[in-house]
């Protein structure tokens, strides 16, 4: 018995001598800053927090989430986390992806027609800024120089929990419906506190959806938000013509028929509500305690349909 034992385990170490070190331990990646200038380092992300120390212009922290658009929730070198200003004054992104096997580092996302920068080498950690499409990202390397890679898993491994590449604009359309479905039934809270994701109202969710989905911010109230969406383009006054993922904006309720709304000018009238169009007629809001909170309703021959005043998306 001893002496199969010892042939199993000679055999066991020759076969683990051909296996790549990148298939006996997953490679694994974190999100990573620099300090730009000292900042305060709290225990929680409010300036009454504590302050536990001031953080030096140039060290390294491992950022370990973004909760709100203000604050940062890091971990130092010697393992110790808290919050700090998310200001660009105090903080930079330095990566959130590393490269696992040799890549070119090209000037245009493509093999054709773009001149190589350099062969960025395994272990080089670099930060993702874009996904211009299935096959490229849009990088920033450790110098400064931005160009594209591959996108393949075989080339890189990325973190894209904390900071988010600019994504094209259909997959950002349906990060922001996730986004706002994983919060479904979530408690409707008239005036819910903002980045607070335990209660919603209507526009609190919007914000939280492409909060998460994006990192960028839309205002926090509903007609601001309509203010918004129309400063960024065309909007239109018939529903059945807005495109997935647009916002939608609605009047208050005035009764039942569409004869309580006529004269209603829909660029002047108060918005009062928001929601998120899914296409097929439905729409994904909050709107009242007794609702159940975020949820999914259809628009035709609801009040949903007399209120609209118009939509259009929020997204750049």
């Amino acid at each position: 018995m001893k002496k199969w034992a010892l042939v199993t385990g000679m055999l066991l170490m020759m076969m683990c001598a051909f296996v790549p070190a990148a298939a006996m331990a997953e490679e694994s990646v974190t999100t990573k800053a620099e300090i730009q200038s000292s900042v305060s380092f709290r225990d929680l992300p409010t300036t009454s927090s504590n302050v536990m120390r001031y953080l030096k212009t140039g060290e390294t922290v491992t950022v370990l989430d973004w909760p709100t658009p203000n604050w940062l929730y890091v971990q130092d070198a010697q393992g110790v986390t808290g919050y700090v200003s998310s200001s660009s004054k105090y903080i930079a992104m330095t990566s959130n992806a590393k490269v696992i096997y040799g890549v070119n580092f090209r000037t245009q996302p493509s093999t054709e027609g773009s001149k190589v920068i350099r062969m960025l080498s395994k272990g080089e950690e670099i930060n993702v800024l874009e996904q211009v499409n299935d096959n490229w990202y849009k990088v920033q390397d450790q110098s400064g120089t931005v160009g594209y890679v591959s996108s393949g898993s075989k080339y890189l491994v990325t973190d894209f929990s904390v900071t988010k590449p600019v994504l094209p604009l259909s997959d950002r359309i349906e990060a922001v419906i996730a986004a706002a479905s994983a919060y479904m039934g979530t408690p409707y809270e008239f005036g819910s506190t903002r980045y607070d994701t335990t209660t919603f109202d209507c526009s609190d969710l919007v914000l939280q959806a492409v909060w998460d989905a994006t990192k960028t911010t839309v205002p926090s109230d509903s007609a601001s938000q309509g203010s918004y969406v129309r400063s960024l383009g065309p909007v239109s006054m018939d529903w059945t013509k807005l495109q997935r993922g647009d916002l939608m904006f609605f009047s208050s309720y005035k009764g039942s028929k569409a004869s309580d709304y006529a004269g209603v000018n829909p660029l002047t009238e108060e918005i009062t509500h928001v929601g998120i169009y899914l296409g097929d007629g439905m729409l994904l809001h909050t709107y009242s305690p007794e609702s159940g909170g975020v949820r999914i309703d259809s628009i035709a021959g609801k009040q949903w349909d007399n209120r609209f005043l118009y939509g259009g998306s929020a997204l750049q």
